[in-house]
């Protein structure tokens, strides 16, 4: 037995070392409350990123990351505050120069390489290389809003990114990590600066109370019985070739519905080549409902608009609702052309409407709150995941962490052979996910 334990001792990932960093200069206090668009993310996890690098200057690394953090931070110094809020439940951030600011955890596990965590399945070895699983973002009101891991591999480093979700959305994220690494790569300063204040964008104060995680529990049925337990869920990256997208957009473009003049985007093209193949993988009835939902970015589509620069959480739900039979039964570009409408329509009036309506009657939403039998697509493969170049080379792979994953969530990334490629990450049911697998019309050559 005892070799055996030495084994599973080898195997975990072994932490080394917890410091925090700030930024460089001194700021004094700030706050800014958190806006009908951040609010329903309260209950949302952290949002995990894993950035993965070759190279075996770990030490040298770190040091530079940390130190480009420290100038970073001066200018998205809301990452390295906390969440608060009043006496009525409206929630703000902050940051004081006191405050502890990010977290980064050193760590060690020379026994994965580059390769392991590359590989196309979900593995349980990428939830050790990411920090803060199955924490709730509103636990940033006593943690850190960022936490970064930095994992020694055995040829290479792991960089686990945990951001509080209620903060920031996707396009935030990817503006703060592209200026870390211009920093890290010796420029003086950032070549865009982040646009702080979310409240010119919205500035009605909402009373968001927090109820107790199992409030739904007390209320109901104290039986076993009374929650039902979740499938086993799968995670896999399908990598869509250049030339397989192109396929799968000029074919859809071919047979454009009669009346339509606008071409269908490489998104919408995309979006329900996935939404039928995974529908037809589930094996639903015809009857039964599926949803396509897409976090979609509404900084132009706000009156006026927002820059791209804006800091925070800048996205709204989009949702379309059809029966299952009758999107199989037509052909695609039946499903385009709701998903293309649905996106088009969702401009600075109904936008309006649905804070209106989240500000009359305030909703705390789950991460699973996306719909019956949907397909939820977040992130995008506009976003420059393999830009991230911190001074040592572009990423080797860039993966979602376990965080708000549920049967249908899809992640979009551009690929890392670049052009039209796009690496799409999707969980599902098993058997749903085996049968994806199979079939041999879903990623196109």
């Amino acid at each position: 037995m005892a070799p055996e334990k030495e084994k599973e001792e080898i195997m975990e990932v072994k932490i080394t070392g917890k410091s925090r960093v700030k930024p460089n200069k001194k700021l004094g206090r700030s706050e800014c409350q958190l806006v009908t668009f951040d609010l329903p993310y309260i209950a949302f996890y952290y949002n995990q990123k894993l950035i993965v690098y070759k190279g075996n200057e770990y030490e040298d690394r770190v040091g530079r990351l940390k130190d480009g953090l420290g100038v970073v931070l001066e200018d998205f110094y809301q990452l390295a505050g906390k969440l608060a809020k009043d006496e009525d439940w409206v929630f703000r951030v902050e940051y004081d120069d006191d405050m502890e600011g990010v977290e980064v955890v050193e760590a060690r596990a020379e026994w994965i390489s580059v390769e392991d965590v590359a590989v196309e399945e979900g593995t349980s070895v990428l939830k050790e290389l990411i920090p803060y699983s199955g924490i709730l973002n509103s636990e940033g009101l006593h943690r850190p809003l960022l936490s970064v891991q930095l994992t020694k591999l055995k040829d290479g480093l792991a960089m686990g990114l945990a951001f509080n979700h209620a903060i920031l959305d996707g396009t935030s994220t990817w503006h703060f990590m592209s200026s870390w690494a211009q920093i890290c790569r010796g420029l003086p300063s950032i070549s865009l600066l982040p646009f702080m204040d979310r409240t010119k964008v919205r500035n009605t104060k909402v009373k968001l109370q927090l109820s107790p995680p199992d409030q739904d529990l007390q209320n109901g049925s104290s039986t076993d019985d009374a929650k039902p337990v979740d499938p086993p869920l799968r995670e896999r990256v399908f990598k869509f070739s250049e030339s397989g997208i192109d396929k799968i957009k000029s074919e859809l473009n071919s047979n454009m519905p009669p009346g339509s003049s606008k071409p269908f985007s490489t998104f919408q093209s995309l979006a329900v080549h996935i939404w039928r193949h995974v529908t037809q993988a589930r094996q639903l009835k015809p009857e039964d409902y599926t949803v396509f939902t897409v976090f979609a970015d509404c900084r132009k589509r706000v009156d006026p608009p927002m820059p791209e620069s804006y800091f925070g959480n800048l996205i709204q739900a989009i949702f379309t609702v059809t029966a299952a039979g009758l999107l199989l039964m037509n052909p695609p570009e039946f499903g385009a052309s709701m998903i293309q409408k649905a996106i088009e329509t969702h401009d600075a009036k109904v936008i309006e409407e649905r804070n209106k309506q989240f500000e009359s009657a305030p909703k705390i939403f789950q991460f699973k709150d996306a719909g019956v039998n949907c397909v939820a697509v977040g992130s995008s493969p506009r976003f420059p995941v393999y830009e991230v170049d911190f001074g040592w080379g572009k990423p080797e792979t860039v993966r979602s962490g376990t965080n708000n994953r549920f049967d249908g969530m899809v992640y979009l990334y551009q690929g890392k052979s670049g052009g039209r490629s796009i690496d799409v990450e999707i969980s599902l049911e098993a058997g749903a996910m085996e049968r994806l697998e199979k079939d041999k019309e879903f990623v196109l050559e």
